[in-house]
């Protein structure tokens, strides 16, 4: 399976990577034809630090963010992203001065929830959604619903790799967008 393996560069940041392997892979939501490996950019601190600048010159938007949600083992990044925006001011910061990251808890219902010390931090505050994979959306919707029913508003969606370019209206800002995988199908 390594000898397919190909590491695929972003064109604005060459030192952040992903790994693809071509073949048949069965998904919690669908079957893809390629294994996109982010490992590195969800652990390696460098390779996180850019990813996070990356994502944060490439955001759209002058809300505020009090909250980053992540999925999918983003954190590093995320708080990356925390501190990129925060010292950049890209879009701007609320007025606490610190922006909260957090990860939603599944419960035996396959439910994303937060516990009632997180919730605070999403009641009446600006979300941004941070994914490694946006494939089909499924877990994205699963996401946003989350975000709605603990009154957070979602103002935008931050993707490692996407193969969809919007979801619900809204645009997913992505480091490694469809084209960069051609021939991708889910």
């Amino acid at each position: 399976m390594e000898t397919r393996s190909r590491v695929i560069q972003s064109q604005r940041q060459p030192l952040v990577n992903m790994t693809i392997t071509p073949g048949h892979f069965a998904t919690r939501n669908s079957h893809i034809n390629y294994y996109v490996d982010l490992t590195a950019v969800k652990s390696n601190h460098i390779m996180a630090k850019l990813a996070a600048e990356e994502l944060a010159a490439t955001a759209t938007g002058t809300i505020p963010v009090d909250t980053i949600i992540c999925l999918d083992g983003t954190e590093v990044v995320a708080a990356f992203l925390a501190e990129t925006i925060g010292e950049k001011e890209l879009r701007g910061i609320n007025r606490h001065g610190a922006i909260a990251v957090l990860t939603p808890e599944i419960n035996t219902s396959g439910q994303l929830m937060f516990r009632d010390n997180y919730q605070k931090m999403i009641n009446h505050k600006n979300i941004l959604l941070l994914v490694a994979q946006a494939t089909t959306g499924i877990t994205i919707t699963q996401a946003i619903e989350c975000i709605d029913y603990y009154r957070g508003q979602t103002i935008g969606i931050n993707a490692l790799f996407s193969a969809i370019d919007e979801i619900r209206g809204m645009s997913i800002n992505s480091i490694f967008p469809r084209d960069y995988v051609a021939d991708y199908s889910t």
